[in-house]
């Protein structure tokens, strides 16, 4: 019985091992090429190791466009963007998990309702309304509909209901406690763990708009990095080395959030299973 479950283990991790290889390559293959120059990226057979590391792409990516008006969009837009997705989402969570109102768990399902519909549908009334309130071209029409995730909301009240018994808040309640209080001082440091994957959530999200900026968006200074990465694919020719040189500085970010939040992750669980 042991032999079976060492085997069934090891052909587990032999599968995993091959699943994150195929998942890793077009990573490593993007990183390579943004150090090979042009005549390497078109030379057959391919090479997936730079003959010659070329860190000229890289300045490339600054002279061709104002890639640090970009990259500073990006990240104001995904750093506002998670700290009002956590706020709303936990606020929101918490209403729907711990009242009791008539008619809150209808809103409830109205909010789950519009994590299924996509994008496209309320794209052009969406775009109306920024309109309408003269958002366009702004850095507010281009972060307002990503300030509120109804799955967010979902997965927040979800952790909530597990995490949190009841008992815990009635019994701050009768010491007086406030409710913002309770909200500050209890949820919060409980939640820790789900925070910080939503988090990462909301970042990727908006760091990687990009037909909503697209449509909101016409001055080059309000360009995402997204929208600047655009323009390095012509109508006929694409320059794949500064194009993939600049995709591993639009990627730098994201892996950096996610490798500070996944530490986090680790340790708010520790916590939790401990306590």
């Amino acid at each position: 019985m042991k032999r079976k479950n060492r085997i069934a283990s090891i052909a587990s991790l032999l599968l995993l091992t091959a699943g994150a290889i195929i998942m890793v390559i077009p990573f490593l293959w993007m990183v390579g090429t943004a150090f090979k120059t042009s005549t390497e990226v078109n030379a057959w057979p391919p090479t997936f190791i730079p003959a010659h590391f070329n860190f000229r792409n890289f300045a490339a990516v600054f002279e061709t466009a104002p890639f640090h008006l970009y990259f500073w969009n990006s990240l104001k837009m995904a750093t506002v963007s998670a700290l009002a997705i956590l706020f709303t989402s936990l606020v929101s969570g918490y209403i729907f998990a711990k009242f009791r109102y008539y008619g809150l768990t209808f809103i409830f399902s109205v909010f789950l309702t519009t994590a299924i519909v996509p994008f496209e549908i309320y794209m052009i009334p969406l775009y109306l309304q920024m309109q309408q309130l003269e958002l366009l071209n702004k850095f507010g029409g281009m972060v307002l509909p990503y300030l509120v995730m109804s799955f967010g909301i979902f997965f927040m009240r979800q952790n909530i209901v597990q995490q949190i018994p009841d008992e815990m808040i009635e019994a701050a309640r009768i010491d007086g406690a406030s409710e913002w209080r309770i909200f500050g001082q209890i949820v919060v440091p409980l939640l820790v763990a789900p925070m910080s994957a939503l988090g990462i959530f909301a970042f990727i999200e908006a760091w990687n708009a990009f037909i909503w900026p697209l449509l909101v968006v016409g001055d080059k200074k309000m360009f995402t990095m997204e929208l600047g990465l655009a323009g390095f694919q012509g109508s006929f020719s694409i320059d794949m080395t500064v194009l993939s040189a600049g995709s591993v500085i639009s990627v730098l970010p994201i892996l950096l959030v996610f490798l500070f939040l996944r530490r986090h992750i680790i340790q708010s669980v520790s916590m939790t299973g401990s306590k």
